[in-house]
C-alpha cells in the first residue's frame, strides 16, 4: 500500500479514472481534480447516483452500472470511509488494477482486501498530489503532434 513506484505506474499507465462521488459543484475537490485529469488525457468516467452528466461525461450511479466495454484503470475514490468496503468490492469485480482512496478516506481492511485480491491501493493519498509529485507528463491523446496540426489542403 502506498508504494511509489506503483502510484507512478498506476498513474503513467493508466487511460481511464472512475471518479466515484464526482461533485458538480466547482468548489468540490472530486470536481477539481476531475477536471485535472481530464485536462492531463486522461478519460475520467463519473461516479455518482444522482446525475446523468457531469463535465461533460455520461455519469453512472455506480461502478457496476459502467458498461464492460469501458476499461477502468484506476477507481478514485471521494465517499466517506463507511463506504469504500462496498466500493473496494465493485473494484475487484470489475478487475481494476488500482485505487486512490483520496485524504481523510481510510479503510484498513478494504485496503487489506483489495490488496489481496492484486489491487493496488494509495490509501489517504490524494491523486492530483501524486500526480504532480511524480511528474507524470500529460496523455498525448490531448497532445498537438510535432509540426502542429496537419493541414486538410494539398
Amino acid at each position: 500500500m502506498n508504494e511509489p513506484d506503483r502510484i507512478r505506474e498506476a498513474l503513467e499507465t493508466a487511460e481511464t479514472v472512475a471518479v466515484v462521488g464526482c461533485s458538480p459543484d466547482p468548489a468540490r475537490a472530486s470536481y477539481t481534480i476531475a477536471r485535472y485529469l481530464l485536462s492531463q488525457g486522461y478519460r475520467v468516467v463519473p461516479v455518482n447516483p444522482s446525475h446523468e452528466e457531469l463535465l461533460g461525461q455520461r455519469c453512472y450511479p455506480s461502478l457496476s452500472d459502467i458498461p464492460a466495454a469501458i476499461r477502468v484503470d484506476i477507481v478514485d475514490v471521494f465517499r466517506r470511509s463507511e463506504h469504500v468496503a462496498g466500493i473496494a468490492s465493485e473494484t475487484i469485480a470489475r478487475g481494476v488494477p488500482f485505487i486512490f482512496l483520496q485524504k481523510g478516506v481510510i479503510d484498513p481492511e478494504a485496503a487489506r482486501k483489495l490488496e489481496e485480491a492484486g489491487v493496488g491501493v494509495a490509501m489517504d493519498r490524494c491523486i492530483l498530489v501524486e500526480h504532480e509529485r511524480h511528474g507524470i507528463a500529460p496523455k498525448s491523446r490531448n497532445a498537438v503532434p510535432k509540426g502542429g496540426v496537419p493541414s486538410l489542403s494539398r
